[in-house]
Formats: C-alpha cells, structure tokens, sequence
C-alpha cells in the first residue's frame, strides 16, 4: 500500500484497485479521516473506470 500510495489512482491496476476496495469496505466502520479518503478515491477511480468487470 505504500508504493500504491505514491502514485496516482489512476495508474493503479484494476486489480489493484479491487483489492483495496474490498479490503478498506470491510473495515470502513474503523478508518479514520485519513483511511476514508483514500477509499472515496478508490472508488471515484473505479467509477471513472467504468467499474469493475467480474468475468
């Protein structure tokens, strides 16, 4: 998460971008301001991406 940090959302893989989606999602009633914000651009990513496929 660190590296991912450093870079744009928008280089993120899909993949990438799942994983934590999913994984901030199940701990979203514990994150802070700080843990909020990066999941609201995680999503906004996925949204901009036109979602996530699931094949």
């Amino acid at each position: 998460m660190t590296e991912l940090s450093m870079m744009a959302k928008s280089e993120w893989e899909t993949s990438e971008l799942a994983f934590f989606h999913l994984s901030l999602q199940q701990i979203a009633p514990y994150l802070n301001s700080e843990g909020q914000t990066i999941h609201r651009e995680i999503i906004k990513e996925i949204e901009n991406r036109g979602g996530i496929k699931v094949i």
